[in-house]
């Protein structure tokens, strides 16, 4: 049978002499076991559970170090400027991380200072006026952290990209709110009443403990699958990072709720 020159030639320029030759079992082997990180170089060293849980009590250590000189030299009259530059330095530092998504020792631990300073100045404030309250947030923070921990590793909670969406969509409409319920602040007392005690108050903290619980699920979800798709070790400081913000806004809201619940 006559065959077609073009296809012919072709055979021959694409013959194992001409192009590359045949991997081996070996070679194919090699090249399936390598995670593919889409033409980017590969890291030196691969991001562990270890190196998670490392950073994350790094940052509690400084967080509870700091809240606990803010607690002790913190009087009434200082507590605005400490809570002041808490917030404000640790809401910058967060941003800055969050959008750029650079996270390393320095600035996480820095962030940690920060919000340890603003939390042990509020929590002596709550303290000062609801006696044992910070005792009952911090057992009710470990408690809720726990228990999303314990939900998530039996699977009883699923992070699929629905879920994904509705908390993400519940958590910017609930920062919405705090924000509009601020601007309100300054056009009527109590703002929108978010912040103000009563039933409402209250549902509002009740439904922020619930969204920052589900983020928890969320954050163990992202720093079990970048374990798992060998996310550079690097990574682990923005993982503690994340899980630190979402652990900060926990125990607030739990502090808030419990305030509401002693009038």
């Amino acid at each position: 049978m006559a065959q077609n020159p073009v296809i012919n030639k072709f055979g021959q320029a694409s013959g194992p002499n001409r192009g590359v030759p045949t991997p081996s079992a070996v070679d194919l082997q090699k090249l399936y076991d390598q995670p593919a990180f889409a033409g980017a170089r590969a890291p030196s060293r691969y991001m562990t559970l270890d190196d998670v849980v490392q950073r994350t009590a790094a940052m509690l250590g400084v967080l509870l170090v700091s809240g606990a000189i803010s607690w002790e030299l913190v009087t009434t009259r200082a507590a605005l400027p400490v809570l002041l530059i808490g917030a404000m330095g640790g809401l910058a530092l967060g941003l800055y991380m969050s959008f750029t998504m650079r996270a390393n020792a320095a600035t996480a631990l820095v962030y940690a200072a920060l919000e340890g300073a603003f939390l042990g100045a509020i929590s002596r404030l709550f303290n000062a006026m609801y006696s044992g309250i910070v005792i009952q947030a911090v057992t009710g923070t470990v408690m809720v952290a726990g228990g999303m921990l314990f939900v998530y590793k039996i699977g009883a909670i699923r992070v699929t990209p629905k879920f994904t969406r509705v908390v993400v969509g519940a958590t910017i409409g609930v920062f919405g709110l705090m924000v509009v319920n601020l601007i309100a602040y300054l056009f009527h007392p109590g703002g929108l009443g978010l912040r103000s005690g009563g039933v409402l108050a209250i549902a509002f903290s009740v439904v922020c403990i619930v969204i920052a619980s589900m983020n928890l699920v969320m954050d163990f979800d992202m720093i079990e699958r970048s374990i798992r798709q060998g996310s550079d070790q690097k990574l682990a400081w923005f993982a503690s990072f994340g899980l630190m913000v979402t652990l900060i806004w926990l125990y607030l809201e739990i502090l808030r709720l419990l305030s509401y619940l002693r009038e």
